[in-house]
């Protein structure tokens, strides 16, 4: 059986796969392009898209290309239009979509699973109180790569770690989307928390 990974998740992962296919410009562009993981490489990231956007389109869109490895970025716009569209996803709805992705994965072919943490730098003050959303929904990412037994890249940990000596706006000028610099950090930590 040949090796096929599928990275999912929102704009972060999308980063223009339809205009620049098939990775876009993004870490994905990074990591299929580093030589170091092997076999067929799928990019489903899509721009705006929140957990539950993802379930929805989980079967054809994961499940449907019979994945070895998944890889699943997701949740800054779980937090996000809480704040822009007064339109929250509970920390419990998060939760169960979560594991039922996970589930339905694990059942049709026991994929190789990795979890990114969502992440945010507070490159305007009234993000700070985005955190009282987002770090639930990060510990939520931790708790189901425990129980699954998932790979865990620490995102938020590490860009929050690099914020501490360089500017935030050099890593993601609106604290969500990353720039060059933090799409090349992003694909550098990916492959070597996977081991590759």
């Amino acid at each position: 059986m040949s090796n096929v990974t599928v990275f999912i998740g929102d704009s972060v992962t999308d980063c223009g796969r339809l205009v620049e296919p098939p990775y876009g410009d993004g870490y994905v562009y990074n990591i299929a392009n580093s030589g170091r993981l092997m076999g067929e490489i799928i990019n489903v990231g899509t721009s705006g898209h929140r957990l539950i956007d993802l379930e929805n389109r989980w079967d054809t869109d994961v499940l449907a290309h019979q994945p070895t490895l998944v890889s699943v970025a997701i949740g800054i716009n779980d937090t996000w239009r809480r704040y822009d569209d007064n339109d929250p996803t509970s920390v419990e709805d998060f939760e169960e979509r979560y594991r039922r992705v996970l589930q339905v994965t694990k059942a049709a072919g026991n994929a190789k699973l990795v979890l990114c943490e969502p992440f945010l730098l507070p490159v305007r003050d009234e993000m700070n109180t985005w955190r009282e959303d987002l770090d639930p929904k990060i510990e939520i990412v931790h708790a189901m790569a425990a129980e699954f037994g998932a790979t865990l890249v620490r995102f938020d940990q590490r860009f929050n770690e690099l914020a501490q000596e360089i500017s935030m706006l050099e890593l993601a000028d609106d604290g969500i989307h990353p720039s060059k610099l933090g799409h090349t950090i992003m694909a550098d930590l990916w492959l070597q928390t996977v081991g590759l």
